[in-house]
């Protein structure tokens, strides 16, 4: 049971209609929280990438906004108010290197993909490589990331992205937001019970 658990932190995909989807995805975040800052020493850090100029590209900057109104006082770069996208990428982990000493670094980015993996949430352990399905080399994020299909890949990414609806991006962050919300929540329990 303990290989399959720490095989599910390493990489867990489900599809955000699941009713499932929810409650495994929080379990897996907080799996991870607990792997990668099992000292409760470092900062968690929400790095959520994307722009709110292109509907497929807006998945990290909603999760972000939400986020915000859930954990008020976390560590949160990249909002519809504020994105972070290719454009300001490496500033924005500059002034996050400054602020934060050896930070847990959660990435949250669209993606595009197959057809039959649209609507696909995935967790996977390492660094997210942003801008990918643009051909941009940008540097890489995060301890592990949250990953959404939003369209499908392969040919003319620009305009997939533009067209792609907004409806499967707003509730693939809808489910995000609120796994994240819970998995930080039980850290946070986990934490204060060890200090008292």
């Amino acid at each position: 049971m303990l290989d399959q658990k720490r095989h599910l932190e390493d990489k867990y995909s489900c599809h955000f209609e699941d009713p499932q989807c929810l409650t495994d995805l929080q379990k897996v975040i907080h799996g991870n929280f607990m792997d990668l800052n099992a000292s409760f020493s470092r900062t968690i850090v929400y790095m959520c990438i994307g722009t709110d100029r292109a509907t497929g590209d807006c998945l990290g900057p909603l999760v972000g906004s939400r986020l915000q109104n859930y954990l008020p006082n976390a560590a949160i770069y990249g909002t519809l108010q504020q994105p972070v996208h290719a454009v300001n990428l490496e500033e924005v982990m500059g002034n996050l290197a400054n602020q934060h000493e050896n930070p847990l670094v959660v990435a949250i980015d669209a993606c595009l993909g197959n057809v039959d993996r649209i609507g696909f949430v995935s967790v996977r352990r390492g660094s997210l490589k942003p801008g990918s399905a643009m051909n941009k080399t940008l540097p890489e994020v995060g301890d592990f990331y949250i990953s959404g299909v939003v369209n499908v890949g392969g040919y003319f990414e620009h305009m997939v992205l533009q067209n792609t609806r907004l409806f499967t991006v707003y509730k693939m962050a809808d489910i995000i937001a609120k796994s994240i919300y819970l998995a930080q929540y039980r850290f946070n329990r986990h934490r204060q019970g060890l200090m008292t």
